[in-house]
């Protein structure tokens, strides 16, 4: 760790704007001799992210669940702790982490900006960095929040203030940039805009929370309006997803005070359900769940399993269970529960976004619980092979055992600062990040 992380910032930014400089230099010297556009680069076609075991190339990953197919990952802690691969200089914010075709990119804000950063996945080694949007300041944590969605050889990323752009997964370059906020007539949320792009059929969809679209949809290759959805819900903190939910494929969105089901293709509404929080604070992202749609929000909250019955080109909605206030068995934060091993596991937060936070383990099927490690602290999770992956909001990355029975921890080391992200995993290599810098841990398995 830094011991003395404010002149270490020093010495890093001198080192940063000498680099861009040089990389903008370059850049400059090259832009005549390439063939191809920026825009070009983008996707002809409609297709998702990377499929599972080949990366993480969104928020949550592959299937925008927290879970992986990757196997071979470790059985037991090692002596030490998973071996370290490399640790950079980040910068501020929330972003997440996003791993495809041996890159990885997230959003910091530093010297007064905000920025993509690119870097080689295996050796940490920084690709490119493009500006994005000026730096954005917040009561509850200043910089960009939004995870990179990774998608046919571009990148696509939103900024605080909601700024949508496209970007070249090669070398940076912003093929186009649109004011979602400001072009729609919104405003920004409370907390900042926290959505996470999601790439579905040749568009880029985002929740922005404008009196007459809640959701929008954009052509990835253009940036240009595709289709609007929603009036006169508030953003809130969610991003959405593509889930196979009712017997077809949809878009849901978790809204800041509630959620709907949409045609993919033309945003159109099939379903609606009210689920107000205080302070539009929806921001664990909806889960399929024994094909229904998983709810959960924190700030004295609760969770709520929705069952889908089509009628018509629609469907009719019921909460199959649900379990709400004090006596709530899962109260997600912000933090995305991941359903694995017939399970669910997540963080039950208690209170107003109180100082208590559990980790639960409680029967998808009936909300009931079947396990609760008390007190065990706020954080992030994702599960893979078995394991639980946890980086905890102190920065301690911790591993257990996916088991449904009884909570089963194979070891913990501290490994940054605090942290609000999620961690990412792509090859045995698991990425982590808070507001100094971005780590890479070996967590295969080794005889």
């Amino acid at each position: 760790m830094q011991s003395n992380p404010k002149h270490q910032w020093l010495r890093v930014a001198t080192r940063w704007a000498v680099a861009g400089l040089l990389v903008t230099t370059l850049g400059t010297l090259l832009a005549d001799e390439r063939s191809l556009t920026a825009a070009e680069t983008l996707c002809a076609e409609s297709g998702g992210v990377a499929k599972a075991g080949r990366g993480w190339p969104q928020f949550l990953g592959p299937d925008r669940n927290g879970t992986s197919t990757e196997t071979g990952l470790l059985t037991s802690w090692p002596e030490n702790g998973p071996a370290e691969v490399w640790r950079v200089p980040g910068g501020v914010g929330m972003s997440g982490l996003a791993v495809h075709d041996g890159k990885l990119v997230t959003l910091v804000q530093r010297q007064g900006k905000q920025w993509a950063v690119c870097l080689d996945a295996r050796s940490g080694k920084e690709l490119w960095a493009s500006e994005i949007a000026t730096t954005y300041r917040n009561q509850m944590g200043d910089g960009p929040r939004s995870t990179p969605a990774i998608s046919n050889g571009a990148v696509y990323v939103f900024s605080g203030e909601g700024i949508l752009a496209a970007l070249s997964l090669a070398e940076g370059r912003v093929a186009w940039r649109v004011n979602l906020v400001e072009k729609l007539e919104g405003r920004v949320a409370d907390y900042g805009m926290a959505c996470s792009p999601l790439i579905v059929d040749g568009k880029v969809v985002v929740t922005v929370g404008a009196d007459g679209a809640t959701v929008v949809a954009v052509d990835a290759r253009t940036g240009e309006i595709s289709w609007t959805s929603g009036s006169d819900h508030p953003a809130g903190y969610s991003s959405p997803a593509l889930l196979q939910v009712g017997g077809r494929e949809q878009l849901v969105v978790f809204h800041g005070d509630g959620v709907f089901g949409l045609d993919p293709k033309s945003g159109a509404e099939l379903w609606n359900h009210s689920y107000v929080t205080d302070f539009n604070c929806n921001i664990a992202t909806p889960l399929a769940v024994d094909d229904g749609v998983l709810i959960s929000a924190g700030e004295n909250h609760g969770s709520t399993l929705l069952g889908l019955t089509p009628k018509g080109p629609k469907f009719d909605v019921v909460e199959r269970w649900t379990s709400q206030g004090a006596k709530s068995t899962l109260r997600n934060e912000w933090q995305t529960s991941v359903a694995v091993a017939g399970a669910l596991f997540g963080f039950d937060n208690v209170g107003s976004a109180g100082p208590v936070t559990h980790l639960a383990c409680i029967d998808p099927k009936t909300g009931e619980r079947k396990w609760q490690q008390l007190r065990f602290g706020k954080g992030n999770l994702i599960a893979a092979d078995g394991k639980l992956f946890v980086l905890t909001m102190q920065g301690e990355l911790v591993v257990l055992k996916a088991d449904p029975r009884n909570f089963v921890e194979l070891g913990r080391k501290s490994l940054l600062e605090k942290s609000r992200t999620a961690p990412a995993l792509a090859d045995g290599l698991l990425y982590l990040r808070d507001d100094h810098e971005i780590v890479c841990v070996d967590v295969k398995h080794r005889e």
